[in-house]
């Protein structure tokens, strides 16, 4: 079995009745958080949680669980990872679409070879952006064709073609 994809991160309870704000960490929320849906856990012992209901508000995800209705149970969830076995998930038949999990870990290069680092997150604010740790510390590179001309997942890296200041010590 394949390692199991993360879409989302449990944040802090939302009002009284049992919802939570949800880190959404796939770039398909509509079709992964329908009411009714199990999904599995990390910490495993925290679920799986059955998706009651979910709404959009002020842009974040809130749900609620089937079984969590109160605040106090909701916030016993905090910080418990969401996930989906890799196999539910259909291939997308755009060459420049990939899951977060298959990023993770690449190598990252500027387009004159110069290592940067590695892949060591997502982020998803309004702009994808990719987290790239390496000897140079932390950085934020955002993840558009312009400064991602290649990325060769069976490879092993992204290859980055950075504007001036962006590498830059801060």
């Amino acid at each position: 079995m394949s390692e199991p994809l993360v879409v989302g991160r449990i944040g802090r309870p939302h009002g009284i009745r049992g919802e939570v704000s949800v880190d959404v960490r796939t770039d398909d929320p509509e079709s992964r958080f329908v009411p009714g849906t199990a999904i599995a856990t990390d910490p495993v012992t925290a679920g799986p949680l059955t998706i009651e209901r979910k709404r959009w508000h002020s842009g974040r995800l809130l749900v609620r669980f089937a079984g969590i209705g109160d605040r106090d149970a909701a916030e016993e969830l905090r910080g418990t990872w969401l996930l989906v076995d890799p196999g539910d998930i259909p291939p997308s038949a755009d060459p420049d679409d990939f899951h977060d999990q298959e990023l993770l870990g690449l190598a990252v290069v500027t387009t004159d070879g110069t290592e940067v680092g590695r892949v060591a997150d997502v982020l998803h604010h309004g702009q994808d952006l990719l987290v790239v740790r390496g000897a140079g510390g932390e950085k934020l590179v955002p993840f558009v064709a312009a400064l991602v001309p290649e990325v060769d997942v069976p490879g092993g890296r992204l290859v980055i073609d950075p504007p001036p200041g962006l590498l830059d010590e801060s």
